[in-house]
C-alpha cells in the first residue's frame, strides 16, 4: 500500500531540491489541500512570505498517501537537505505505526510546535443523538453497534480521541467500531450518507456544514469552549463531568542531518512568524491554541507523543508489543 501510495505521489507532483546557494525553502505538507496539516502549513508560509522572514521564496507541495507515512518516508530520504520543512503532527505520528514506517518523527530535525486544535463530535442534522450525554448513554449500551468514524487512521487525533473518550466514560476501546476516512471530505460524505451515526475531528473543516445546518457538533475536546460565531456554543466534555481533555497540536520537521547553524537559523525563522501580528490573528481565526515550542523542547514532546500513540495501539492490539 505504502509503495503505491509513493507511486502515486511522483505523479502528482513533488517538491524542487533548492541549491545550498539560495534562500528558497520548500515547505511539504502530508496531506491534501483543505486539511489541517495544510491550513496549519500554509498560514505559517503566508506570515512568513509576506513579512519576508527568510529572504526567499517558499513553494508548498501536498505530498499524498498512507496517512502522511509517504511525505514522513520521503523526508528522511532527504537527509542533509537545508531547504525543506514539512509539517507534522499527531496523525501522522499514528500512520507511521499503521503503516510499518521505522523511523519516528523526533529522528528528524525537530525545528518547532505550532498550535494546538480541539476535535469535536459531530453528528448529522437529524441524528436522534441531541446531547453527548444522549451518545454516550446509547454508546455504552451497544458499542459495537454504533458506527462511529474519523478522517485519520489508526493512531491519528480522529482516532484516539473517541478511543480515548470511550475508556472515560467505561467503554471498553477494543469494542469501539471505528471507520477510518481520508480527511475531512469523506468523513463529511460518510455521516450526511448515514455510514455512520457519530464522527470525530476537528471542527475548521466542518464550519460550513455546523453553519448550514447539515452537521451538528455535540461536544469539544478543550478545557474551554471554542470562539467564533458558528462553534461558541459548543459545550465541552467537561460540562457533562466527562473526565477528558484531549487536543491535537501540529508543528514543522526538517530533515535529519542538517548543521545545528541551519536548525537555528530555521528556528529563528518561525519564531519571529510566531511572534509577529499576523501570526496571533491566525490563530484567533482559526481557532487554534497557541502551543510554540521549539527545537529540544519539541523533541522531548515528540518523544512523548510517539510514546503515547503506541501505547495506546498496543492497548488496542493493533500493533505489535514489542514494537
Amino acid at each position: 500500500m505504502l509503495a503505491g501510495a509513493c507511486a502515486l505521489v511522483l505523479l502528482t507532483g513533488c517538491g524542487v531540491t533548492r541549491g545550498d546557494d539560495t534562500k528558497d525553502l520548500d515547505m511539504w505538507i502530508p496531506n491534501s489541500p483543505g486539511g489541517g496539516y495544510d491550513q496549519t502549513g500554509r498560514a505559517a508560509v503566508g506570515v512568513l512570505e509576506r513579512d519576508d522572514v527568510t529572504g526567499g521564496n517558499i513553494q508548498v507541495t501536498n505530498i499524498l498517501g498512507a496517512g502522511g507515512s509517504v511525505a514522513m518516508s520521503r523526508l528522511f530520504g532527504e537527509e542533509g537537505n537545508e531547504h525543506l520543512l514539512m509539517t507534522i503532527g499527531l496523525g501522522v505520528v499514528g500512520s507511521t505505526y499503521s503503516f510499518a514506517v521505522d523511523s519516528r518523527p523526533q529522528d528528524a530535525t525537530p525545528i518547532a510546535q505550532l498550535i494546538e486544535d480541539q476535535e469535536g463530535v459531530l453528528v448529522p442534522a437529524d441524528s436522534p443523538y441531541k446531547t453527548i450525554d444522549d451518545f454516550v448513554e446509547a454508546w455504552k449500551k451497544d458499542p459495537g453497534g454504533i458506527a462511529v468514524g474519523g478522517g485519520s487512521s489508526p493512531g491519528g487525533p480522529d482516532h484516539l480521541f473517541p478511543m480515548q473518550l470511550a475508556k472515560a466514560v467505561g467503554i471498553d476501546p477494543r469494542e469501539v467500531r471505528y471507520v477510518s476516512y481520508d480527511g475531512g471530505g469523506p468523513l463529511t460524505s460518510a455521516l450526511l450518507g448515514n455510514k455512520i451515526q457519530v464522527g470525530f475531528s476537528g471542527l475548521g473543516e466542518f464550519e460550513g456544514q455546523i453553519e448550514a445546518g447539515d452537521l451538528r457538533a455535540l461536544a469539544v475536546s478543550g478545557e474551554e469552549r471554542l470562539e467564533g460565531e458558528t462553534v461558541a456554543d459548543i459545550p465541552t466534555l467537561q460540562e457533562s463531568d466527562i473526565d477528558l481533555v484531549f487536543t491535537n497540536w501540529r508543528g514543522v520537521l526538517a530533515p535529519p542531518g542538517i548543521s545545528d547553524k541551519r536548525k537555528q537559523e530555521l528556528i529563528d525563522y518561525l519564531t519571529e512568524m510566531h511572534d509577529s501580528p499576523e501570526w496571533q490573528q491566525a490563530l484567533e481565526d482559526n481557532g487554534w491554541i497557541d502551543a510554540f515550542h521549539t527545537g529540544d523542547d519539541f523533541e522531548k514532546f515528540l518523544v512523548a507523543e510517539d510514546e503515547r500513540v503506541a501505547t495506546t495501539l498496543k492497548e488496542l492490539d493493533l500493533i505489535d508489543h514489542d514494537a
